[in-house]
């Protein structure tokens, strides 16, 4: 595991727990990062432990990750997943994370999610991306739709993500909030460990 920290408590304050933004941290609480009711959820919705996971559809180890997270998720049986698009890295990347949270609408995000990751290149085009997401079985014309329709609401979570992840003092991606642990590029592994010393801690 490259890096490992501790959050000061589960009510602590964002920026002194990590060092983030004080004054993010005024109005971004731990409870907003783990409970945002637009974020997309996957594995256990009632699982004893939350993952929260931050990511960009162009970073390079976000897609090297993502295959053991989701199998740690499956074979764990017990963890809450939450996803933060993240897109920090190109205009690519923003125009992903708004095609991924636009297929939530049609209860697609984690297709188009793994979809995404799994484009095996770097410097992924939009093109790229909408020709993964259709070879997905997105439905893309309700996507285009619900991307329309949706679009402050999209923007206002995107912009959320982006708070919450100055407010925990995030340096890039991938970060994984794994309980009271922040980490960032892990493997099965990793995961696995991360995961039984969050459940000690």
């Amino acid at each position: 595991m490259q890096r490992r920290t501790f959050l000061a408590g589960a009510t602590a304050t964002l920026a002194l727990a990590l060092g983030g933004s004080p004054a993010l941290a005024a109005k971004v609480s731990l409870d907003d990062v783990l409970h945002d009711p637009a974020a997309p959820e996957g594995g256990n919705l009632k699982g004893d432990l939350t993952i929260v996971a931050f990511s960009d559809y162009n970073c390079p180890f976000c897609k090297k990750a993502e295959p053991d997270l989701a199998r740690a998720v499956r074979d764990d049986g017990n963890i809450r997943l939450v996803y933060k698009d993240w897109p920090i890295l190109t205009q690519a990347s923003v125009y992903g994370a708004r095609m991924a949270l636009a297929a939530h609408y049609q209860g697609a995000y984690e297709r188009a999610h793994h979809a995404l990751m799994s484009i095996d290149r770097r410097g992924v085009s939009q093109d790229d991306m909408e020709k993964a997401l259709a070879a997905a079985g997105v439905d893309m014309t309700r996507l285009a739709a619900d991307l329309e329709a949706n679009k402050k609401d999209i923007t206002a979570l995107l912009a959320r993500n982006m708070d919450q992840a100055d407010a925990l003092g995030l340096q890039g991606t991938p970060t994984y909030l794994i309980g009271p642990l922040l980490a960032s590029t892990l493997d099965y592994d990793g995961f696995r460990a991360a995961i039984a010393e969050a459940r000690r801690s």
